[in-house]
């Protein structure tokens, strides 16, 4: 199966990752395998990728897109979890892990999903079709003070109490059941001078999915887990889409660095701070101004790259 939406930040994550032959590496967002597929292209049949998605019809599509290759484990979890996964399957540490965070290329293609504010689907959103919470419970239970906190915190958007006031006043007429339901809302809700900015549903939206499947809130720890899980001088990329997850990167970051907390008219360092690695660019790498332009996905995209000490 082809995506139509390309892997972002590709060769620059590529580089990053200093692949080397036969050595070990995770794809913790597999996808629709691209920068999987880049990677065992690199190793060239030695080694191993372990890849993890937590969307089982991804894994299958990524089955799918990499048949060519032998040297691949697929493992359905959620990156959060990676310490477990690891126990589970015995896997030692590793030379190299990339995250993509957000919503992956295969999802957005299956329009069926809900994750898209084009076409007319179910709310769903669900990146693990095994989990009980659904965009449709979200929309329709969640309190107006919890979505507006939420459109406004996960979207940034500046017009969410007015969107939250008229969900609810909607949903108490009929629930709210599809993605078109959910945009005419948000179009009645946004007025024309502020619908310049792209698709006026589009924050929203990724707001939305990222409550559905907890994307913000375990960040932190997942990165200090990845790290913990590299072999010296193995490398974590990290590509976000969102300030909220760009910012619990780069904490996790500065803290795995061995960022001294103590107060500044402190004569020496009582925090105990502890040095795990090196943060290779202090300055996210964003897409070229090519790549923006032939895949706008890539506009908010930042790469944020660590080394293993």
């Amino acid at each position: 199966m082809e995506f139509k939406h390309k892997p972002v930040l590709l060769e620059e994550t590529i580089n990053a990752l200093n692949i080397r032959k036969g050595c070990t590496y995770v794809d913790g967002t597999l996808g629709g395998a691209g920068h999987s597929k880049k990677i065992l292209e690199q190793l060239d049949g030695t080694g191993l990728l372990i890849g993890i998605d937590r969307d089982e019809e991804a894994l299958k599509a990524a089955k799918e897109n990499l048949k060519d290759f032998k040297n691949v484990c697929y493992i359905h979890g959620n990156h959060d979890e990676i310490k477990k996964i690891f126990e589970e399957n015995d896997f030692q540490n590793v030379d190299g892990i990339l995250l993509d965070l957000g919503v992956s290329s295969y999802q957005l293609d299956e329009k069926s999903r809900g994750f898209s504010y084009l076409g007319n689907n179910e709310l769903d959103m669900r990146m693990d079709k095994t989990q009980k919470l659904t965009a449709k419970e979200v929309i329709n239970k969640y309190s107006e003070q919890d979505l507006a906190r939420i459109i406004f915190e996960y979207g940034e958007e500046r017009f969410s109490r007015k969107i939250a006031s008229n969900i609810c006043e909607t949903r108490k007429q009929k629930e709210i059941s599809t993605t078109e339901e959910l945009v005419k809302i948000i179009e009645k809700s946004i007025p024309s001078f502020a619908k310049n900015d792209g698709h006026p549903a589009k924050r929203t939206f990724q707001a939305i999915r990222i409550e559905v499947n907890n994307e913000i809130e375990p960040l932190y720890n997942t990165i200090l887990d990845c790290i913990g899980l590299l072999k010296p001088t193995g490398r974590l990329c990290v590509i976000t889409f969102h300030s909220l997850e760009d910012r619990a990167v780069k904490k996790a970051f500065e803290q795995a660095e061995g960022k001294c907390t103590c107060p500044k008219d402190l004569p020496y360092c009582v925090c105990g701070a502890k040095s795990l690695g090196r943060i290779i660019n202090k300055k996210p790498i964003i897409a070229s101004n090519e790549e923006q332009l032939g895949n706008s996905r890539s506009k908010s995209a930042k790469l944020r790259i660590f080394e293993k000490r």
